[in-house]
């Protein structure tokens, strides 16, 4: 075969676009069936009146009338868990980067200390640790023990209204093992150099932090808060196992609410009007981020803060 032929028939094979398209049609197939086309039966199902066991009667935006006209169960529930995204993001994102630069010291043994801290991250969500996390708050739980060997008496954590909301707070906040490991790899990325110039020029360990860590750090900052936000706006699990929305609606996330309204009242036309929105809100939220980005995340390659 002519060496020029030979070379235009490999380079034919190779860029053809199909060997690509085979390679991720596992993942093409997976997107618009389970994906693409639940989605936009969703949307078509919010603007009908669904009950999952009649066929869906087209209603136009009643769906949405009645969510922002009539429902006040919708109204509380999205201020609880705004509620708790802006009380529980910062929290944990806090904790995972305290963490993280402990255990960005070189000391022996570092490995080990960062397995078993990250070990909670991969159980936190489960049922099981959602039932321990009610027995630890109940009544009689571990946490009331532990206040009676000090001579105090607890109270019930989980079904007092005013402090519902904040053991799931601090569920989350126990669950930084993934935002750990972000911020973890973000430090390792910071040169050494700079400290040991600012610990040159008089420059404090607070002061350090501030001017170097921060600054340095904040683009992994930034996408750790996004991921969390969007997380945050989901929560359910945990809402739903340690007090099933209650006290008297204290704890009653919009995903929890979102899910009644499916799967217990049968209205899924309205529940799916309720997904929608909790997508714009996320998309809101999102978008706030990044506008605001600007003003303080630092990128090396655009020469700082614009």
């Amino acid at each position: 075969m002519n060496p020029v032929t030979k070379k235009i028939t490999l380079k034919g094979r190779w860029e053809s676009p199909i060997a690509g398209y085979l390679f991720i049609s596992p993942w093409l197939v997976g997107l618009l069936l389970l994906t693409m086309w639940p989605m936009l039966q969703s949307i078509y199902y919010s603007f009908t009146k669904y009950t999952l066991l009649e066929s869906p009667e087209w209603i136009g935006l009643r769906n949405y009338e009645r969510i922002f006209g009539d429902d006040e169960i919708f109204r509380q529930s999205l201020k609880i868990t705004i509620l708790f995204v802006v009380l529980s993001v910062p929290i944990k994102l806090f904790s995972a980067l305290m963490v993280a630069m402990l255990l960005n010291r070189k000391v022996k043994g570092i490995s080990f200390y960062r397995t078993v801290i990250y070990l909670p991250s991969l159980i936190g969500s489960s049922i099981a640790v959602a039932i321990l996390w009610q027995n630890m708050f109940s009544k009689t739980g571990f946490l009331n023990k532990l206040l009676g060997v000090f001579g105090m008496e607890g109270i019930s954590w989980i079904s007092n209204p005013h402090t519902a909301l904040g053991t799931l707070i601090v569920l989350v906040a126990w669950q930084f093992g993934s935002s750990m490991v972000i911020f973890l790899a973000g430090l390792k990325q910071i040169s050494p150099d700079l400290y040991e110039a600012a610990s040159v020029d008089g420059a404090t360990k607070l002061r350090q932090f501030y001017t170097i860590t921060l600054p340095m750090l904040s683009p992994v900052l930034l996408f750790n808060l996004v991921l969390q936000t969007i997380g945050s706006f989901q929560m359910f699990t945990q809402a739903f196992i340690i007090t099933k929305g209650g006290p008297i609606n204290s704890t009653y996330m919009y995903a929890l609410y979102l899910y009644d309204r499916a799967f217990s009242r049968y209205e899924m036309g309205y529940a799916s009007a309720l997904a929608w929105i909790l997508l714009i809100v996320i998309g809101l939220a999102t978008a706030l981020i990044f506008a605001s980005s600007r003003y303080w995340v630092f990128y090396e390659t655009e020469g700082g803060k614009k």
